[in-house]
């Protein structure tokens, strides 16, 4: 007969809205063991699993800090609640804990004082949430005196009409009937049961007893301070909203490019410091998914983006929300693990901003392969393939913009756009494999721009520092003969120095903020470095600090409008490195709004 050996959960504590899917081991009446579900409509052996939700409340109320998620809240911000901030941001676990976050938090006093409150009903529900008696001006002691009927990250809780079960000053609310449950802001703070039972598919009663688990109390997804986009033109825009509300100038387009941490990278040997439930995928996935929606790019580049998530995934999930997706998976000559893992670029284009006209891919496993056969002698071959075939890739799309571009000279000329997303190799001792993968793009790109008058823009992670000679490379279009990375040439394959140019009139976009005249710039600037006209950091660890990833564009076809903003050790809060529950990746998102602009006459 068909009987449950065993049930539990991936992930040690249930966050709201991201996927629970149990692990639930059956023995069939073969006596073999399997994973693979038994719905009712396919019974085996005339029996089926049937599987129910339960949400767990208790008589003790529980609220959850806002700092540390997985923690249970002992004191409250009573300046919030003054205030009308979210009741959940008012939440902290410790005295230490809220000091330590004081320097973040009372930014959210500064805000909320420095704005008018239109809803007039918010002072009633706020204070109707949670009865505190604590006297302290700045937070008040949590007890389970609580007379809310739940505390719920801000939301007004819909529990089913009917109380399934209720024992020892506990009540269970049925909530679910699939084997997957999402936690919602109703769930926040309680405990949640999964319950399996085998069931005859006759008589539809239950066969032996049900198997259980508990969860750990839901907790919120955490929510980091938004970023603005910051004018760099010095003139006010002529804005306007589009169908999804996002402010736009005329004929303007942005451009997002993010390396979202690999599945596969994201171990927690490498990154100990993150909570096991943030670094898991199914929260990662989730969250990274939020914060790309949210900015609301017209042009999408992403880098490490696994095969299957972006089948399963990435692709689907923006399809709903208007994109087109296009990919290249890094080839697979080193690469010795599960094909379905590998990572890779992807792109992504509002269909009702953008038509897609031709893709190129750039494999430079091929392009080393062909420079070996040119350049290398016959007995340095196989060591020089050793050296350069690394897998790495770049897409290049040419897209079709659908929006006019006021002030073209000629406006019903077709506007293109030629997007190159990349990866270039991380190894930092392969110097020179990485110059020669970014000056081999640089030269794809360059056939590109000779046979098609149309503005480019280079995007993704290069593994290189401003100052490096790959940095060098994209934006002075050359690299001094005496750069010190340059030493490091074991085939040649840099050699004669001078071939090391390129005539692409690129610039970085986020230099921008150090150009630019206008409102917010000050504290842009100081985030940037003056000395190579990029951001301090793009890359956060515990064991690095620096910028890695850029936006460079064609300066003579394209203007820079409006960055988002940079983030500072403040936006990430104190001691606190990447990825992180708030910032799922250990890479910072860059974008930047552009107008295109007539070329100069030749």
């Amino acid at each position: 007969m068909l009987s449950v050996l065993r049930v539990h959960l991936p992930s040690d504590i249930p966050i709201v809205g991201c996927e629970l899917t149990p692990y639930v081991l059956l023995r069939r009446p073969d006596k073999t063991v399997t994973t693979d579900d038994v719905p009712e409509f396919a019974p085996l052996d005339g029996h089926f699993l049937r599987y129910k939700w339960y949400r767990i409340q208790s008589d003790r109320k529980v609220a959850v800090c806002s700092v540390h998620p997985s923690e249970q809240a002992t004191l409250q911000c009573l300046g919030c609640v003054k205030a009308k901030i979210p009741v959940s941001k008012s939440y902290h676990c410790s005295p230490k804990c809220f000091s330590d976050a004081w320097q973040h938090h009372r930014v959210l006093h500064d805000r909320a004082a420095s704005s008018v409150n239109e809803n007039g009903n918010e002072e009633e529900e706020i204070f109707g949430r949670f009865n505190s008696t604590g006297s302290g001006v700045i937070s008040a002691s949590l007890t389970g005196s609580a007379s809310s009927t739940s505390l719920t990250n801000g939301s007004t809780p819909l529990y089913p009409a009917a109380v399934t079960q209720r024992s020892g000053g506990e009540t269970w609310f049925e909530v679910g009937r699939s084997k997957t449950h999402t936690p919602t802001t109703d769930d926040v703070g309680h405990v949640l049961k999964f319950e399996c039972v085998v069931i005859d598919a006759e008589t539809k009663l239950p066969v032996g007893h049900p198997n259980t688990i508990l969860t750990s109390r839901v907790i919120p997804a955490p929510c980091p301070s938004p970023r603005h986009l910051i004018p760099v033109g010095g003139a006010d825009m002529m804005a306007q909203l589009d169908s999804d509300g996002r402010i736009l100038s005329p004929g303007t387009f942005t451009v997002l490019t993010y390396n979202i941490l690999s599945d596969s990278y994201a171990s927690s040997e490498l990154y100990s410091y993150c909570p096991s439930w943030a670094l898991s995928w199914p929260y990662r996935r989730q969250n990274l998914l939020r914060e790309i929606i949210g900015y609301r790019a017209d042009i999408v580049c992403l880098q490490e983006v696994q095969s299957d998530h972006f089948d399963d995934f990435f692709a689907p999930e923006l399809d709903k929300h208007g994109y087109q997706a296009l990919y290249k998976r890094k080839t697979n000559e080193v690469y010795s693990g599960n094909i379905h893992t590998i990572d890779g670029c992807a792109t992504f284009f509002r269909r009702d901003r953008f038509s897609h006209v031709k893709k190129y891919e750039v494999e430079f496993n091929k392009a080393a392969q062909s420079l070996t056969e040119v350049a290398v002698q016959t007995t340095q071959k196989k060591a020089a393939l050793n050296r350069l075939v690394k897998d790495n890739v770049a897409l290049i799309v040419v897209l079709e913009a659908k929006f006019t571009n006021q002030g073209a000279d000629n406006p019903g000329k077709r506007q293109l756009v030629c997007v190159a997303n990349t990866h270039v190799n991380v190894q930092q001792e392969l110097k020179d494999v990485k110059i020669w993968q970014v000056h081999t793009l640089l030269k794809g790109l360059e056939k590109i721009a000779a046979s098609a008058d149309i503005p480019m823009l280079v995007c993704g992670d290069f593994n290189s520092v401003p100052g490096s000679a790959p940095h060098s490379l994209l934006a002075m279009g050359k690299v001094d003969p005496l750069h010190p990375d340059l030493v490091v040439d074991p085939l040649a394959i840099l050699r004669p120095h001078s071939k090391l140019t390129h005539q692409l009139p690129l610039v970085s976009a986020y230099s921008a903020f150090l150009r630019g005249v206008g409102l917010g710039l000050e504290q842009q600037r100081r985030r940037m470095d003056p000395t190579t006209n990029e951001p301090l950091f793009t890359n956060c660890t515990r064991d690095f600090i620096g910028t890695l990833d850029y936006i460079f564009y064609t300066a003579d076809s394209l203007t820079v409008e409006s960055l988002l903003e940079l983030l500072d050790e403040d936006s990430l809060r104190k001691d606190t490195a990447l990825p992180s529950p708030e910032w799922s990746s250990d890479h910072v998102a860059l974008l930047a709004e552009f107008r295109c602009v007539p070329r100069p006459r030749r």
